[in-house]
């Protein structure tokens, strides 16, 4: 894509827990200063916002904080904004940002992703319940309703089955994902969950629509993550080297609707050839991996759509953990992703993938230091991806 050179200037987040006592508002306030202050911005510098999905009254547990509510408390002074729940998932909300700063529309743009998921509010069964009750059942959840297909693991199963059947995919493969997430949460002072894990412990949680067990679902979680995205020149004086947005990915070519998709392929797929079409850059040149997991088959799915391995090979990659150890020839998630790091809904990924290349992760810092990383997000009908180069 033409146009200036884009960069990520500064990453922030707010404390992460189950049930913290901040608002939404608080958190993002407290994760956007975090970021301005992490680039060496002031808030006067920023002119963009973004965000996904911006304000749900329907469902404020999962997007507790617009746009509005955010400017209006810092004070931004804007000429660009955006926010919508439809596009190439979370990440879309930065690749939007990206975007815009390509096209000259602003220069700093504060991107921000809340949830407050970990104090409760409706369960997907409750939700779905609730925004049914006095309507007529149309859309996509007409064809799901009726079979009691309420979350997303339902729909989700289908396809990780599908790859079971048609690759010789095993529980165990997805285990070696949880595994490693957990691993990397014990080292990480925000991690969720955080006591060892052994396969056994994996294979024999609750199962919760197989071949999803307990441990193969994220965790809610209360946080904000803010990512700043930049034009090049107006963040070389920022105080830390500004990571650079390579590539983005967010093509889609398929139906919209979970049930209708091609298993076992996703978006994910559509948004891989994307990426690749669009950077000279390949595979082969990726240091570390940060790859969606809000189940720990979206991560596998996401190894094979960006070619890490070929299309039903992914449980071969991750057989045994050596190659997605944080000495690996792909460390995957090495700050526990949202299996036991908590659900940060896509935004915590790029922050990971910020710190560990600037080498500030700590003790679960990679051996080597990443120059190169891939960042994904979504599952099913959406999904984002960057590649993000340290020069």
């Amino acid at each position: 894509m033409s146009g200036p050179a884009v960069v990520i200037s500064g990453v922030g987040q707010s404390a992460v827990g189950r049930k913290l006592p901040q608002t939404g508002l608080e958190l993002t306030v407290d994760a956007a200063l975090d970021a301005i202050a992490d680039a060496g911005l002031t808030v006067q510098d920023i002119d963009g916002l973004s965000t996904y999905p911006g304000y749900r009254a329907d469902t404020p547990a999962f997007s507790p904080v617009g746009l509005d509510a955010l400017r209006d408390a810092m004070g931004l002074q804007l000429t660009w904004h955006a926010g919508g729940i439809e596009g190439s998932a979370q990440i879309g909300a930065i690749i939007n940002a990206y975007a815009a700063v390509k096209a000259g529309l602003a220069r700093h743009v504060l991107c921000f992703r809340t949830v407050k998921e970990g104090s409760g509010g409706a369960s997907w069964k409750e939700h779905t319940a609730a925004s049914t009750a006095r309507t007529r059942v149309d859309g996509p959840f007409q064809y799901i309703l009726p079979y009691n297909g309420l979350s997303a693991s339902n729909w989700l199963s289908l396809y990780a089955q599908r790859h079971f059947h048609l690759y010789g995919t095993k529980r165990e493969h997805l285990g070696e994902i949880a595994l490693a997430a957990r691993r990397g949460a014990a080292k990480n002072p925000k991690g969720i969950f955080r006591d060892p894990m052994t396969m056994d412990d994996y294979l024999s949680a609750r199962m919760i629509s197989s071949p999803f067990g307990l441990l193969d679902c994220d965790s809610p979680t209360d946080a904000s993550t803010v990512i700043i995205v930049s034009a090049a020149d107006a963040a070389k004086d920022c105080a830390k080297p500004g990571i650079r947005i390579d590539s983005v990915g967010g093509g889609i070519t398929g139906p919209a609707q979970w049930e209708q998709a091609n298993m076992p392929f996703m978006a994910a797929h559509d948004a891989g050839r994307a990426l690749w079409r669009n950077t000279d850059l390949k595979p082969k040149d990726v240091d570390i991996a940060l790859l969606y997991d809000g189940f720990s088959f979206l991560a596998l799915t996401w190894l094979e759509a960006l070619g890490f391995c070929g299309i039903g090979e992914g449980g071969a990659f991750v057989e045994g953990g050596h190659r997605i150890a944080p000495d690996g020839e792909l460390p995957l998630n090495p700050h526990g992703g949202q299996l036991s790091s908590g659900r940060t809904h896509g935004f915590g990924f790029v922050h990971e993938a910020v710190t560990q290349m600037r080498g500030a992760a700590g003790e679960r810092q990679i051996p080597r230091l990443p120059k190169v990383a891939a960042v994904s997000n979504g599952g099913g009908p959406v999904g984002g991806a960057m590649l993000l180069v340290a020069d």
